[in-house]
């Protein structure tokens, strides 16, 4: 018996799974477990199912190509070729395209970038900027050769002749549309300002629209400093970038609509404001006149002294009562006032001396008691109608 090495042995069984048609190109149903994405792009994972399970492999050329984000536990369908790798002496299926079951790729890849980037903010109303009311350029963003720019050339023009429109040509779908267009809002914000943007195609199916789903161009809009209008397909078209515009419009036109204002609406309403300017001025000028004939036919226009008269008699009155008030007060003053004297007459030394009493003085001192004086002291003592000098001939207790 022939002996045979692992190597001769795994080749072997790697020929009979590749001379298989059906393990060439072959679909799989199954539940992700371990999935893992590596630094070089390349995504390893196991599809299992009730019964069993196998390792897949799905090279960077394969998986970045991927709509979504592949999750553990998701129910997928991959596509590819069963084969053997050598080393480990094991089966695996290498993966060319995966598919998730029940939901379209475009659509849960839609979803998966829209719940991140809502969980970042990005959608949210406080981060909407207000359109500019009368916008003198416009930046539009879209493909030359489409009617998308047509019609916001001819919405624009005709409801505001002096705007200007410029043109950013990209290519609005494809796989280098969304470098484009990111690109060009870039370049908007920081080359050639303007103010506003409108950043739209025309209509088509998921993946002619998918452009606009793309984080480039999601988050080129949220960081544009512009306001920017997105004009994506038609109205029931809905991609991310219509959730992080500032606004936006179901169709190009509608795009126009918004940036610019109608002249001709603007002359109705200018118009309008002149009417009731001038209604109302007649109005209040009749209201004048009315007001102005109500005080011709006052009495008092026609005799003016009545005017004053009322004033006169408050003046009379007024001046008959402050002087009343000043006779009151110069009375009450001069009563105060002989009070007064009458109090001073009474504290007057001159009147106890009418009274029979005097002042005895010694030496200049006045002497109110008889242990001050001694025998042969000379007196002057002071009566009311004059003074005499006296000597102490004796004293007594």
């Amino acid at each position: 018996m022939t002996v045979h090495s692992v190597t001769d042995v795994t080749r072997y069984i790697k020929g009979l799974f590749e001379g298989e048609a059906i393990l060439s190109d072959i679909l799989i149903r199954g539940e992700v477990s371990n999935f893992k994405r590596y630094p070089s792009g390349h995504c390893y994972f196991t599809l299992k199912d009730a019964g069993a399970s196998m390792k897949c492999v799905m090279f960077n050329g394969c998986a970045r190509n991927l709509r979504f984000t592949p999750e553990n536990g998701m129910q997928v369908i991959a596509g590819g070729s069963v084969s053997v790798y050598e080393r480990d002496g094991v089966y695996q299926l290498y993966v060319n395209a995966l598919t998730p079951k029940g939901a379209g790729a475009l659509a849960l890849a839609f979803e998966q970038l829209r719940e991140k980037l809502c969980a970042e903010g990005l959608f949210d109303e406080a981060h909407k900027q207000p359109l500019p009311r009368f916008p003198r350029r416009i930046g539009i963003v879209t493909s030359s050769a489409g009617a998308v720019l047509r019609d916001i050339h001819k919405v624009a023009k005709r409801r505001w002749p002096n705007v200007q429109l410029i043109l950013h040509p990209v290519l609005v779908q494809g796989t280098e549309a969304a470098g484009q267009i990111a690109a060009a809002v870039h370049f908007f914000n920081e080359k050639y300002p303007v103010d506003v943007l409108i950043v739209g195609r025309g209509g088509g199916s998921a993946e002619d629209l998918w452009a606009f789903n793309e984080e480039a161009v999601v988050r080129a809009i949220y960081d544009s400093r512009i306001p920017v209008i997105s004009a994506v397909g038609h109205e029931t078209d809905t991609t991310l970038a219509d959730f992080v515009s500032d606004r936006r419009a179901a169709t190009p036109s509608q795009a126009a609509e918004f940036a610019v204002p109608d002249a001709a609406e603007l002359r109705q309403y200018a118009g309008a404001l002149l009417a009731r300017l001038h209604a109302g001025r007649t109005r209040r000028m009749e209201q004048y006149k009315a007001h102005l004939r109500a005080l011709i036919e006052r009495p008092w226009y026609r005799h003016p002294k009545l005017l004053l008269a009322g004033a006169v008699q408050r003046t009379d009155r007024a001046a008959e009562r402050l002087h009343r008030a000043a006779k009151d007060r110069r009375m009450n003053a001069r009563h105060r006032l002989e009070l007064v004297l009458k109090r001073l007459e009474l504290l007057n030394p001159v009147q106890i001396l009418y009274r029979g009493f005097s002042v005895v003085e010694k030496a200049g001192k006045t002497v109110t008691r008889a242990k001050e004086l001694a025998a042969g002291d000379h007196l002057n003592i002071t009566f009311a109608d004059g003074k005499i000098s006296a000597v102490v001939e004796a004293k007594e207790k």
